[in-house]
């Protein structure tokens, strides 16, 4: 079966490779118009979805990824029409030069094939997904998690639809309704048909693919993300970056996940920093410093540091100095977003240049790691290794490279 499904992919992928702009675009407008059509039918689709996950006890939190409304299925369609806005990162002439032979040598950006994308519950992913592949002259091979599959399905036909109607393959973007863990397994083997694998989820997905694939692997998503409260702090201003990261969207990978306090931090402002947590219902796990001054905290384990908690969870800890802050951090990390909260110029700089990660924010919520707030577009994924791309996967990270060479008879 999955071989049949890459054996469609490459094919279309070939059609797709050499689709004009318009004709993409034309797809993508198509998508949109298609979403907001049947958005009744997509929301009606994931209320089974939502149904199920109740009944199976998935935390609220995790329902709040996986709920579709007209608002969520609107973003969808305004993210196809703005990818169909975008330009075409296919067919663009990175460099050329003539050598002393005659020969004429150009870089110019390709697609990479076929791209599957393996996600857990976040429907949104089918569409956004399948849209930067099109541009992008890819075929997709989706597979959500067993949560979404009814509003993965809605919409994966739905678009498929939508593509045939402009004449471009519906093959262009395929669904994997089989979410048992073999059918996973099995794309991440599918190196005949499959240039490049990206998953999106948790740490357990993310995990599973790096060390499993013998397809090559774009790793995603975990964020274990920190915000790191300055001794020369602005606590008004810490107070905002902590809320905002930690409680705006808690299930999603660039939320804060652990607070790192510096020992001559005020114990009044800890209080009112945790406070102020505690008053949006997050439950705070903290060492035996911070657990005095909030005696409702509870006491963390070695394991709470390196969870990315995707609730209303959060770590917290005092640190003797920056020094500390950023060893807890390149330990206990995962190379995704990390905020440092201070109105001194040395401290700022040092952070920035010491920790890696694929964001370092001074003074800024660690919510805007996304492609549209950096001005990038949509994006596929937040990328945290350095191979390939890292930060925001948007449409110019979804291409590869190759060398025309134009010649009049020239042998070496």
């Amino acid at each position: 079966m999955l071989n049949e499904i890459g054996a469609r992919a490459k094919k279309a992928s070939r059609v797709l490779a050499t689709a004009g702009t318009d004709t993409k675009n034309k797809a993508l407008v198509a998508i949109a118009d298609a979403l907001m059509a049947r958005a009744e039918y997509i929301i009606e689709a994931n209320k089974r979805d939502i149904k199920a996950a109740r009944i199976n006890g998935m935390s609220e939190a995790m329902v709040d990824r996986l709920a579709l409304d007209i608002r969520r299925i609107e973003a969808m369609a305004r993210g196809a029409f703005e990818v169909s806005q975008a330009s075409d990162p296919i067919g663009k002439v990175l460099s050329g030069t003539t050598r002393p032979n005659g020969l004429k040598i150009e870089k110019v950006t390709v697609p990479l094939g076929v791209i599957a994308v393996i996600y857990e519950s976040r429907p949104n992913v089918t569409a956004d997904a399948a849209a930067l592949c099109l541009k992008s002259g890819n075929a997709v091979i989706l597979r959500g998690g067993k949560e979404a599959i009814y509003s993965n399905i809605a919409i994966a036909h739905t678009m498929r639809e939508a593509v045939e109607s402009v004449g471009l393959p519906a093959d262009c973007i395929q669904l994997i309704e089989n979410t048992s863990r073999e059918s996973a397994s099995q794309l991440m083997k599918l190196n005949e048909y499959v240039d490049v694998l990206i998953p999106r989820g948790g740490a357990g997905l993310i995990k599973a693919c790096v060390e499993n694939s013998t397809v090559p692997v774009i790793e995603t998503g975990t964020g274990n993300c920190h915000v790191y409260v300055d001794k020369d702090a602005n606590i008004d201003i810490a107070r905002d970056i902590i809320v905002n990261a930690k409680t705006s969207r808690p299930s999603v990978c660039n939320a804060c996940e652990s607070l790192l306090f510096h020992r001559d931090v005020d114990e009044r402002a800890v209080f009112a920093l945790c406070k102020a947590l505690d008053d949006k219902g997050v439950r705070i796990h903290s060492d035996q410093k911070v657990k005095k001054i909030i005696p409702s905290a509870v006491e963390a384990t070695e394991e709470d540091w390196g969870t990315e908690y995707l609730g209303y969870e959060i770590s917290a800890k005092f640190v003797e100095n920056i020094d500390e802050a950023i060893e807890h951090i390149t330990k206990y990390g995962t190379g995704h977003s990390e905020c440092i909260v201070t109105d001194n110029y040395f401290a700022a700089n040092k952070f920035t240049s010491e920790v890696d990660a694929a964001a370092v924010y001074v003074n800024a919520s660690t919510r805007f790691t996304d492609g549209s707030e950096f001005g990038f577009g949509a994006e596929i994924g937040i990328s945290t290794q350095k191979l390939h791309a890292r930060g925001p996967l948007g449409l110019d990270n979804l291409t590869s490279e190759k060398y025309i060479v134009t010649g009049n008879g020239q042998i070496r």
